[in-house]
């Protein structure tokens, strides 16, 4: 795999604090707006450069918290008003488009 570059790092960063409240993306709509093959490397950058970004607001495609971050991420969520059911998100309504 290639290294992950500066530029990309910044861009995923940027597309991350761009998503408003009460709205979700998942890594995946990440990677394509930012050009990159793989949401991997999105959660590869959220877990290691993510403290002051809004990181609950970052989901995988099945609109599933992270099981180890699904308390505080859905708590979060539900405070901004994004639609939950039975522990998902609701993508159709809250997707964010970049």
């Amino acid at each position: 795999m290639a290294a992950t570059t500066e530029e990309q790092i910044e861009r995923v960063r940027d597309l991350v604090a761009s998503i408003p409240p009460g709205r979700v993306a998942t890594y995946g709509d990440i990677a394509s707006a930012a050009g990159l093959s793989s949401p991997r490397t999105v959660g590869w950058i959220m877990r290691t450069d993510s403290a002051d970004l809004p990181w609950h607001r970052v989901l995988g495609a099945s609109g599933r918290p992270a099981a180890h971050l699904a308390h505080r991420q859905v708590t979060k969520l539900e405070r901004e008003g994004v639609p939950i059911r039975d522990g998902r998100v609701d993508l159709a309504v809250a997707r964010h488009q970049f």
